[in-house]
């Protein structure tokens, strides 16, 4: 029995002390938000063109417009942009054509990437494109 006592009054003692937490209802460690669900932020999709040398202007123009006409077909796209380089810096590496694809989920890039109109795209692409930069990121 006083053994019993002993422990009950060490066990508060301590809780006193802030040793023992005795708040059950606390989480035993704070919930993490999923990694591909971020609030107020949106996943980029960058994509960098270099074009073969010889290519003819018309075929890189038609390349242009059929990534374009990506986002009237791709419903999972929610925004879509592109642009030619025009840095002084000569830093590019030959890449000439940045496009951002911007999605709200890694599912709706999952759906987009094997989508048949971004297959079809990407073989109008291939004969064209002496290389290619990707780089996918949350916005922040």
């Amino acid at each position: 029995m006083k053994a019993t006592k002993f422990i009950i009054m060490a066990i508060l003692a301590l809780a006193s002390l802030g040793f023992i937490s005795m708040n059950i209802e606390e989480e035993p460690f704070p919930s993490v938000p999923e990694p591909n669900i971020m609030a107020d932020s949106v996943l980029r999709h960058v994509v960098l063109f270099k074009f073969k040398e010889g290519t003819a202007p018309e075929k890189i123009t038609e390349i242009e417009n059929a990534f374009g006409a990506l986002p009237s077909k791709i419903s999972e796209i929610a925004d879509y942009e592109w642009g030619i380089n025009n840095s002084p810096e000569g830093l590019n590496k030959g890449l000439t054509h940045c496009f951002f694809v911007t999605f709200k989920s890694e599912a709706d890039r999952e759906i987009y990437l094997p989508h048949p109109d971004h297959q079809a795209f990407v073989q109008l692409l291939g004969p064209s494109l002496e290389d290619v930069t990707v780089v996918d990121y949350w916005t922040k």
